[in-house]
């Protein structure tokens, strides 16, 4: 269970796609100029990714990986298809996010025309891809990692556009000097939000065994210390003796 809500806060915060790692940025600048268009794509992206990385994963583990394919038989363990993963996952998230923008359109025409060409593209949003790479290069263990990395990545992605989605809104009010106007602004702002969820990267450190390493040190330089002076003490009253004896 910790390790579940440790990668869920990890995610959204400390790797976060837009933050962290700069993923997804034509969406996150094209499509944040209102907060409801935001949130319309900010849940599309969840929703992919909370699809596509568990599936990814399963085609990872049960075909791609080297030895993947045992269980079709023992001729095949030696295989390795491992250079079909940009293939098998691109295909992927594109059916999903196809699913996606029939839904939307069925569901809510205003949002699919605000939106517009953003909403297919979705399918080549970096973000997207990059969480099931992601996903691969750290070799989360079961299906169930899987799906927290790919619902947080999304959360993460989300708040990153809702954030700037609500900057941008209030800024227009502001007095910008001109140079900086539109994407100027914006990329400053979005530099000083990076900076402020990266001071979350300490949030999941822990913090037990570091003091005890240094409680232990410190317990043996004393226990050495008291042996240093009781031999120091021995040897004085050792050569104590010997001058009263003669």
């Amino acid at each position: 269970m910790l390790e579940h809500i440790e990668l869920f806060f990890k995610s959204i915060f400390i790797d976060n796609m837009v933050f962290a790692v700069f993923l997804g940025m034509c969406s996150y600048l094209a499509v944040s100029k209102k907060v409801a268009t935001a949130v319309g794509l900010g849940a599309a992206v969840i929703f992919v990714l909370a699809v596509t990385v568990p599936l990814n994963w399963l085609l990872d583990k049960y075909i791609l990986q080297d030895g993947a394919l045992v269980w079709l038989g023992e001729e095949y363990a030696d295989y390795n298809l491992g250079f079909l993963s940009f293939i098998l996952f691109i295909a992927t998230i594109a059916t999903m996010v196809q699913l996606v923008e029939i839904v939307v359109e069925k569901f809510s025409p205003s949002l699919y025309n605000s939106l517009g060409i953003f909403l297919p593209l979705i399918a080549v949003n970096c973000a997207i891809l990059g969480g099931s790479l992601f996903m691969q290069a750290r070799e989360i263990e079961t299906l169930g990692l899987a799906l927290n990395y790919g619902v947080s990545s999304g959360i993460g992605w989300f708040l990153a556009i809702l954030a700037i989605a609500a900057i941008r809104e209030k800024i227009r009010y502001s007095n910008v000097p001109p140079p900086l106007r539109g994407l100027g602004i914006t990329f400053i702002i979005t530099g000083l939000m990076g900076i402020g969820f990266q001071s979350f990267g300490g949030m999941l450190t822990g913090g037990d065994e570091a003091p005890a390493e240094v409680e232990d040190t410190t317990v043996q330089t004393l226990e050495e210390k008291k042996k240093e002076v009781k031999k120091e003490m021995e040897e004085k009253e050792v050569s104590y003796n010997d001058l009263i004896q003669k």
